[in-house]
Parts: C-alpha cells; structure tokens; sequence
C-alpha cells in the first residue's frame, strides 16, 4: 500500500468533536451517543459547560448541515455493523480507526473478532486517552500497519484475521486524504481477505462534483455553494490532511466491480435526513443539506 490510511490525528479530533456534540443533546433527541469522545477532543470541558444547543449553533455559522451530515454518516455506520452483528457476522475490521469507538460503545456479539487497524503511533495515542477499562476490550485485536512497507492483508492474517469467516470492512471519512492508488491498493487487498466468504464493506467518499460543480453537492438554496466548498477543502489543508482524491459514482462502484463486489446501496445525507433527523424532529431544510460525500455498502 503506497499511503497511510490515517497520517495524522486533526481529522479524527474533529470527528469526535462532532460526536461529543451530539452526545450532549438530550436522550430524546439524540442520534447517537458516544460516552468516549470527549476523552479525544480538545476542549471538552468547556464544550460540556456550552452544551449542545451552542456547540451546534457555532457549527452551523461555519457550515450548516455539517455536523448533522457527520452524525448521520455515524449513525448508518453504527446500524449497519448492528444489523451485521444480529445476522451473525464473525469478524468486524475498522480501517484507518482513528479515534473510532464502535468496539465499546455498540451492542455488538461477544463472539465478534474485532480489528482495529492504523499506524501505532496512532493507536497508541488512542489506547493512552481510553478509559482503563472499557466494554469489550477483550473482543478488541490492534493491528499495526506500516502502509509503506507492510501489507494490509498479511498483517491481519498474522493478527488472527481468518479468511473463512464472514466480515465487515469499514473504511469511514478515509478515501479523500489518500492516493486513488492507496485506495485501489486497499479494496484490492479487502477482496483477497473476503475472497472465501460472504462479507459486508462500508466505504465512504466524496463526489467529484464538490470540483467539477459544487453547486450540485449541496441542497437547493444553500447559500455560497462555490466558497462553502473551497473553505471545506481550505480547513483540510490547513489541517495538514488535504482532501487530495475524489471519485464520481461510476469510478467507484467499477472500482468495487472489478474486485467482487456488488454494491447494495449509495446514499448521501440528503436521504439520510429524512431517515434518521425527521422522526427527531430536528431534519434540516433542503438549503443545509450536504450531498458532497456518499456512503456506499457494498457485498462480496
């Protein structure tokens, strides 16, 4: 593999930040809950005195929708490793994890082999902001990858992976910070690990649209599509992970063709909105709608 999966730590820091957000919201209105966030964000005392009602408020002035769009990406991940842990999946892989909490805060089989896999200095920062004990630890293998030197697939196998049993890959919020080779590299190294068994993949990647015409990866009216789009990529970059590969619907899904894979579904927040924000009262009005990145579920 020709690039990490997770260089550095400023994307993951804000993706918790966004869910600690929304595990302050009150039970009866919350989307998901994540007790082990606020352990990686930066701020979180303060955040916790503000709340959720200011903390959302002060998102929405930088970007409307985009708390709710990362939310909504962390809850249908969040159902789709359930359903997958009620119908009997043996194995759970989180690619590039990061910061990723599933493994702990989800109601998951004891019988699911879990691997998290990253860099170690990433998953050693992880282990070090972790409560010392937390559900299902035990379950829980850490499986370290140098992308540059080491392959993704032979390193799980000598964790444990086991190519006979059923699993589901997840690579989440990862596709736009690598090389379309590093990806290529990847699904291409998924295929060889799911090759003699039924199994589930999540990936995650933003439309090429968000270049070509931005105006198309946002909601009718939204305001600035152009400049929301550039100052977007501009935060990345300033962060150190710039968004450097998007994908139109076609590359990807050939991409997952050539490799075995059929793809079951291929939603952006727009579709999510309505499934999970309205029965909550709190779906978004169509100019503060992301539809920049899709969510594609796809089967061996």
């Amino acid at each position: 593999m020709a690039q990490s999966l997770f260089a550095k730590d400023g994307t993951a820091q804000g993706v918790a930040k966004q869910r600690y957000i929304e595990t302050l919201a009150k039970s009866e209105i919350r989307l998901i809950n994540d007790p082990y966030s606020k352990n990686f964000v930066i701020g979180s005392g303060i955040m916790k005195l503000m709340g959720h009602k200011l903390n959302s408020w002060l998102t929405q002035k930088i970007a409307p929708g985009f708390h709710e769009h990362l939310i909504s990406r962390t809850r249908f991940v969040d159902e789709l490793v359930e359903k997958c842990s009620r119908d009997g999946i043996e194995q759970y892989v989180i690619l590039g994890a990061g910061y990723d909490s599933r493994a702990h805060r989800l109601d998951l089989s004891p019988s699911i082999k879990i691997f998290e896999v990253d860099q170690k200095d990433v998953q050693d920062r992880k282990l070090s902001k972790l409560p010392i004990e937390v559900p299902n630890f035990e379950n829980v293998t850490y499986v370290s990858v140098d992308f540059l030197n080491q392959s993704l697939a032979e390193q799980l196998l000598s964790a444990g992976f086991d190519k006979s049993k059923s699993t589901v890959f997840t690579l989440e919020g990862v596709s736009q910070y690598v090389s379309k080779d590093a990806l290529i590299s990847t699904i291409k190294e998924v295929q060889i690990l799911s090759k003699d068994s039924e199994s589930i993949f999540f990936l995650s990647y933003v439309n090429e649209l968000l270049s070509k015409n931005p105006e198309a990866c946002f909601g009718k009216g939204y305001r600035n599509p152009e400049k929301k789009a550039a100052l977007i990529q501009s935060l990345s970059e300033k962060a150190g992970e710039p968004w450097i590969s998007l994908y139109s619907d076609e590359e990807i899904e050939n991409l997952l063709a050539l490799n075995g894979f059929s793809v079951e579904e291929n939603l952006t927040f727009a579709e999510l909105n309505s499934l999970f924000f309205a029965p909550l009262g709190r779906d978004l009005p169509e100019n503060q709608i992301f539809k920049l990145e899709q969510f594609l579920v796809a089967k061996s």
